[in-house]
């Protein structure tokens, strides 16, 4: 049976860790959620890891709704995020478009976002909509060229403003937010803070779930993995191992360490 909204809503409130990878295609979306893992997210990330691009940037929404279906055919337990491409909420009107085919023709339960303000009222009223969404907010990869690749600053007033951002997402709708490569002790206070599941990558252990690209957790990324990720394959003698190995060390709490943390 497909995990709800409701199922991750009641494990957050149960204080139980949330397990997320990625997957891209049929075959791999069939063992991630075989494995156990609550949520499958297929993230723009495909533009790197499965097509060769040097960022995200270059995904369309075509290519999102083409793995997501694929994803979503594969998968009979987890549930399923589906991010929102680069440019695809420009304005309202395309940002419904671009999520209304994630939903209808893809198949996905949730889509995601990145940013903060900027997206407040898409968030709302996607939410309005009955378009379950997940925030992100941190190292936002569709702003690499502006920003670059960097871990995210722990002065006052940059925490503040990130909190900020996570409050304004929650009360726009948002029931769900992913924090990349934030400090550790400011993903703990943004945790606390809200009552909805936040998801760290690369924030350390105190969020409320953990998500990894699947090639970083197998050991298979073109050139260098984040040093937030571990290669688990390399513990166990087979994929379907790997993310059993994965699972348990997410709702355990042994990963991530504090080696992986990245500020």
């Amino acid at each position: 049976m497909r995990k709800t909204l409701s199922f991750l809503k009641k494990q957050y409130q149960l204080g139980q860790k949330i397990t997320c990878l990625t997957a891209y295609d049929a075959t791999y979306a069939h063992w991630v959620a075989a494995s156990g893992v609550d949520m499958i997210l297929v993230g723009d990330s495909l533009g790197m890891v499965v097509q060769g691009h040097q960022t995200t940037l270059p995904v369309s929404v075509d290519e999102m709704v083409y793995h997501t279906q694929m994803v979503q055919r594969g998968n009979q337990q987890a549930w399923c995020i589906a991010d929102m491409p680069f440019m695809s909420d420009t304005t309202l009107d395309s940002a419904l478009t671009a999520a209304a085919r994630l939903m209808k023709e893809a198949g996905a339960n949730m889509v995601k976002l990145e940013g903060g303000q900027r997206i407040l009222k898409t968030v709302q009223a996607l939410s309005e909509m009955g378009v379950p969404v997940c925030g992100h907010l941190g190292l936002l990869p569709q702003s690499v060229q502006k920003y670059g690749y960097k871990i995210q600053k722990n002065d006052p007033d940059s925490a503040q403003i990130l909190l900020d951002d996570a409050l304004a997402l929650q009360a726009h709708g948002a029931e769900m937010l992913v924090l990349e490569c934030v400090p550790s002790e400011l993903a703990e206070k943004v945790t606390s803070t809200l009552s909805i599941p936040v998801i760290g990558i690369g924030s350390g252990r105190q969020t409320s779930g953990q998500v990894l690209v699947l090639h970083d957790m197998l050991g298979v990324t073109m050139g260098k993995s984040p040093r937030f990720s571990k290669d688990f394959l390399a513990e166990s003698d087979s994929i379907q191992s790997a993310l059993a190995l994965y699972v348990h060390q997410v709702t355990t709490g042994e990963f991530p360490s504090a080696s992986h943390e990245v500020g």
